[in-house]
């Protein structure tokens, strides 16, 4: 049970890393400066700083406003099976 416990773990924060990267690219794209965005948003510098590097676990909403701001879609894939 532990060894599932770490696997869903890992693959919690690969894929929060994953999504921290992406929204970093899209505000590098758009030319934000993180206090720019965070302005927008309505939330602090440090928190877009937290989120970019993967140590803040954003909820659905964040991720919208992102998403709004940014300008990219949400979407959600099935995984191809191997």
């Amino acid at each position: 049970m532990d060894n599932i416990k770490l696997v869903n773990e890992t693959f919690i924060r690969n894929n929060r890393i994953n999504i921290s990267s992406d929204i970093r690219k899209f505000r590098d794209k758009k030319g934000f400066s993180q206090e720019h965005l965070a302005a927008l948003m309505g939330i602090s510098r440090a928190t877009i700083s937290k989120i970019e590097n993967g140590k803040f676990a954003i909820s659905i909403d964040y991720l919208a406003k992102f998403a709004w701001h940014l300008d990219f879609d949400i979407r959600l894939f099935e995984k191809e099976k191997s």
